[in-house]
């Protein structure tokens, strides 16, 4: 994981008019928005986001696969391609609201060093309405306190943490939750802003709050689908019908989300990938950096998940299993011995 320390050197030398700048609270007629990272989320995030504010509203795009912005324009349209982070940055003296949706920590870090790096015309150009960073990836809290932190040193800015749930279907569909790290003075503009791209969002605190929550939510998921897959696999073995022994378990106490909607024994849950040859969905290497994610922020807090440490050996082995690599997470059936 890159270090925050050369966040911290580019802002020791910015100016001192970017640090002092001030903003009104003048609202323009037209916004402009910059999303950063067009991944199996955030394009569809991106695309929910384009079709709902105003046509005169610009928006700008960047993402390290070329092809994918230039699909996403051909496909989306309206939207303006941006060469790269710092060009997001540098497009519009007036951009209201930056998205990043990204894939690991040392991704954001990078990302905001190159995007808040001291320029002179940044720092003297006008702003009608202070520029607004939001962050849905899913990272350990403390890097992400160390990016907030530089965010609003460099008087550049604010910075929320904002992850969210219901994977690639809530993303396309629009029906995402977020959860919401912020100052409390932040929670209604950028609850406008995500209610375009999901269905609800929950403010659980101040800053690195989303994060935890998210944390704390995917940590649960990662042992119940374990659990999930477990039973289903004895009940099955037993002689047990697996779509009947599901239809029981939902309607008792063993219910989750795996056993429901994500049931792991094919043909149980209609349209979920383990009736695809477990394609698409949430998968193992994103479950595993979650798992670990949960770990490491638990083990800075002095906290000992005891079920995590065992987890984390079931899920890195699936991920170089080549029978389950590349799937989604409900693989650990199959991992198991599962019928299928």
């Amino acid at each position: 994981m890159a270090s925050i320390a050369p966040l911290k050197q580019v802002f020791s030398r910015s100016t001192g008019a970017t640090a002092r700048r001030g903003f009104a609270t003048t609202t323009r007629l037209d916004a402009s928005y910059g999303f950063i990272g067009l991944g199996q989320m955030g394009y569809p995030m991106a695309s929910n986001l384009r079709s709902k504010i105003s046509s005169s509203d610009k928006m700008y795009i960047h993402d390290v696969n070329p092809a994918v912005t230039e699909q996403f324009a051909k496909e989306i349209g309206n939207v303006e391609i941006a060469q790269s982070v710092r060009d997001v940055a540098e497009k519009s003296y007036q951009q209201e609201t930056i998205l990043t949706v990204l894939p690991e920590p040392h991704h954001v870090q990078n990302v905001f060093q190159q995007m808040l790096r001291p320029d002179a015309t940044l720092a003297e150009a006008p702003n009608n309405h202070e520029r607004l960073f939001i962050d849905c990836s899913t990272i350990d809290p403390k890097s992400s306190a160390g990016v907030a932190n530089a965010v609003h040193s460099s008087g550049q800015g604010r910075f929320v943490d904002a992850p969210m749930s219901g994977g690639v279907v809530g993303a396309r569909a629009g029906t995402l939750t977020f959860m919401l790290g912020a100052s409390e003075e932040l929670v209604e503009r950028t609850t406008e802003v995500l209610k375009m791209m999901g269905k609800r969002t929950i403010h659980l605190g101040p800053q690195t709050s989303g994060l935890k929550g998210k944390l704390a939510n995917n940590y649960l998921l990662a042992l119940n689908n374990i659990a999930t897959a477990e039973a289903m696999n004895m009940g099955v073995k037993w002689g047990l019908d697996p779509k009947t022994l599901a239809d029981m378990i939902n309607t008792a106490t063993g219910k989750c989300w795996p056993s429901e909607i994500n049931n792991p024994v094919p043909g149980v849950s209609e349209n979920a990938p383990a009736g695809r040859d477990y394609k698409g969905g949430f998968g193992t290497r994103l479950m595993l950096k979650d798992l670990k994610l949960a770990l490491q922020a638990g083990a800075e807090s002095n906290i000992v998940p005891h079920l995590g440490a065992h987890a984390q050996d079931i899920y890195s082995a699936v991920v170089v299993d080549p029978a389950c690599k590349d799937r989604d997470f409900s693989v650990v059936y199959r991992y198991i011995g599962g019928k299928e």
